[in-house]
């Protein structure tokens, strides 16, 4: 299922949300001109490589790998769905907390994803790169604000596409139940290389749905706008 958008106008403009889909957009666009060589010596240097986390001499350009890796993407479909993700869904979570929090609360959520896949990484010798993590936490606020709302996805059965309005809560619900079972996969039969950062993805859920509460501005909500 490939989401298209929500029915949710925002209020004010997502300046901040649109200023990390440009950030990203631009640092992707300089990494593709770059030799194959040279961008992979990238991804190693400034993404999250577990190993250097047990290493104390290598703890600084760790703790600093936590927030470049939010800026690199490894291919045209990984830099695209994860904008399409945060253009859709950010918006929303900007206007409830506010530019600067938003932008606070986005860097952190990046964060706590990388270490979480740092802690269930079963090779510590390939980088994790990408927004995904800090989209995640992005997904946990908006899922926590607006589970009424609809989603416009593209579904397919079959040969045939259909284009269906589902529920947020459905939809974010089923995509974060995927990453949890694509998670323990990983670790049952020791995913050794590399792939998708699972574990990143649901740290990242996990901390924006208990943590977006301490963000949102404190004001009334229109309908759309629930707390569990």
């Amino acid at each position: 299922m490939i989401p298209l958008r929500d029915d949710i106008p925002s209020r004010k403009y997502p300046f901040i949300n649109t200023l990390l889909i440009a950030i990203n957009i631009a640092v992707f666009l300089w990494e593709i001109t770059l030799p194959s060589y040279i961008r992979e010596n990238i991804f190693f240097k400034f993404g999250v490589l577990p190993y250097r986390f047990y290493n104390p001499n290598l703890l600084p350009s760790a703790i600093l790998s936590l927030f470049t890796s939010m800026f690199l993407h490894g291919g045209w479909s990984h830099i695209v769905g994860n904008m399409i993700y945060l253009y859709i869904f950010g918006d929303n979570v900007e206007d409830a907390m506010g530019h600067f929090r938003y932008l606070f609360f986005y860097i952190i959520s990046g964060i706590v994803a990388g270490l979480v896949q740092v802690l269930f990484s079963v090779n510590p010798y390939i980088p994790a790169i990408g927004a995904s993590g800090a989209i995640a936490g992005v997904l946990g606020a908006y899922i926590r604000f607006y589970p009424g709302a609809r989603i416009l996805t593209i579904a397919l059965f079959g040969f045939f596409i259909d284009f269906i309005y589902i529920p947020a809560f459905i939809y974010l619900g089923l995509w974060f139940i995927l990453q949890l079972f694509s998670g323990f996969f990983s670790l049952i039969f020791l995913d050794l290389s590399g792939g998708i950062a699972w574990w990143a993805h649901i740290g990242g859920f996990v901390f924006g749905f208990l943590i977006s509460k301490y963000f949102r501005k404190k004001y009334r909500y229109y309908y759309y706008y629930h707390y569990f």
